[in-house]
């Protein structure tokens, strides 16, 4: 292999007052070597001074807020212009023909959970410990089951998450996935840079600090991996997009595949109720007749006058939270492939551990680089047709974000919620279950109310005895 020339490589990084990056090149192998200097020519270096600069990222909310409206919706409550009957019967039709895949992000990690591995791979199920990746790989599998066709999954890592994930999937042989129904790729990355001086981070002697270049570099990606040119081959017409720290999510929900269909829309994503005007979900807005979201990071350092408003009726105007589950038509991305790096970067500011000039490792105790990602949220505007589908906040969102002992979004709220459901569902097929029990279903068992009330005489006969008493102990019915 040819040797980089060191020459070439200071002069490009010269240029950007980034020469830096070769401390220590005398002292790295003949690998590392090859490893820096393709690091180093694969970084956009105007783009990152525009970056750091903040010129492709400022946004003046105060101001679109002055303009926005609420998006257009299917609510879960009044008259809607699409009926759910009329929705279910069409995204039953596409599951039933093969024309659905379905999208899982799983590019994090569970460092905030003290989880030092894939998020995917936390245990959540509230009696069985089974992970986040075993609930929804199984709520794929049923789907498949109850409409008797293939439905892909394309499953997004992260360069820190790939091999952990494609070796722990294999180990649990894709919990029963054929192989050729799963296509895993990995998303891109971005340089972590210096908040003071611009300067790109070294992780380590010869080694760029990267990070995930954001859902957002999932749609760049599939193209580069050729998932596009599989969806294509495969005659996908629409891709149901979800991230694996939620599971509630109702995965390739036929109503809400349908609700695209017929309303021929370019996307269609799902939001929750707002109980405050700050909650910390993404806001999602009509702005100019075209769907943004807005974080709520950004969201809620607004006044009052412009996010607190009501309507006649007292609910919010900005009342549809995010839930981070989307639709795409596939045509739709196809076309926007073409304008994928356009989508516009977020910063972070964020604690970055970095080698400094003499080698020696440093562990920041404050916020110290820039971090970049893109959102997939972003391609809302550019759609040409978007709706937006309300769901019950505690049947379809518990996502799993926070340490134990935080308000909400823990490892307990989440199992608590999961768990209540579950009860619920029993409760609904005419089972008592005491307060508080904790309750698990398998999605192989049971996806909803219905599938447990249809198999309500088998359930019985399986709890033997306790079915005929308040259940008090924990439950966990995978099958029958």
């Amino acid at each position: 292999m040819t040797e980089p020339d060191p020459s070439e490589l200071a002069r490009l990084l010269r240029a950007h007052d980034q020469e830096h990056l070769l401390a220590g090149w005398d002292q790295l192998s003949a690998d590392r070597r090859r490893r820096l200097a393709d690091q180093i020519n694969e970084i956009d270096f105007p783009l990152l001074e525009r970056l750091a600069r903040g010129d492709d990222i400022t946004v003046d909310w105060a101001t679109r807020l002055a303009r926005a409206a609420p998006p257009p919706a299917i609510r879960l409550h009044g008259a809607n212009r699409i009926s759910a009957a009329d929705a279910r019967a069409a995204g039953q039709q596409a599951l039933r023909a093969g024309r659905v895949a379905a999208l899982l992000v799983a590019g994090g990690q569970g460092t905030r959970l003290g989880f030092e591995h894939a998020k995917g791979m936390y245990p959540i199920g509230p009696v069985s410990g089974a992970s986040l990746f075993q609930i929804l790989f199984e709520k794929l599998l049923a789907v498949r089951r109850r409409y008797g066709a293939a439905i892909p999954l394309f499953l997004m890592t992260s360069p820190a998450t790939h091999q952990e994930t494609v070796e722990y999937l294999d180990h649990v042989r894709r919990f029963g996935l054929p192989a050729e129904d799963l296509f895993v790729f990995c998303q891109g990355t971005m340089p972590a840079i210096d908040a003071a001086t611009g300067r790109v981070l070294l992780a380590a002697p010869g080694e760029i600090a990267l990070s995930p270049d954001g859902h957002g570099g999932m749609l760049a990606a599939l193209e580069r991996t050729g998932g596009l040119t599989e969806l294509r081959g495969r005659g996908i017409e629409q891709l149901f997009y979800m991230q694996v720290d939620n599971p509630l999510v109702s995965v390739c929900d036929a109503e809400f595949l349908g609700y695209q269909r017929l309303a021929a829309a370019d996307l269609v994503t799902q939001a929750v109720a707002k109980r405050a005007p700050r909650d910390k979900v993404g806001n999602i807005l009509s702005i100019d007749s075209r769907l943004e979201i807005c974080e709520y990071s950004e969201f809620n350092t607004l006044g009052d006058e412009l996010i607190a408003r009501r309507a006649a009726d007292g609910a919010l105007v900005f009342w549809a939270g995010s839930t981070a589950v989307h639709a795409f038509d596939v045509a739709f991305l196809v076309r926007m492939e073409v304008d994928a790096e356009r989508l516009p970067f977020h910063r972070a500011h964020k604690k970055v551990p970095f080698v400094d000039q003499a080698g020696k490792l440093v562990e920041p105790g404050q916020p110290n680089a820039l971090k970049f990602e893109r959102f997939i949220f972003d391609l809302l505007p550019s759609a040409e047709t978007a709706l937006v589908v309300e769901v019950d906040e505690q049947l379809a969102f518990a996502p799993l974000k926070n340490t134990p002992g935080e308000p909400r979004d823990t490892p307990e709220s989440v199992q608590a919620q999961m768990s209540e459901l579950y009860a619920s569902w029993l409760r609904e097929a005419g089972l008592q279950v005491a307060p508080g029990t904790p309750v698990e279903i398998s999605p192989l068992l049971a996806l909803d109310a219905a599938d447990v009330r249809a198999q309500a005489a088998d359930i019985r006969r399986k709890l033997g005895p306790a079915s005929a008493q308040p259940i008090n102990q924990p439950v966990y019915l995978r099958r029958l």
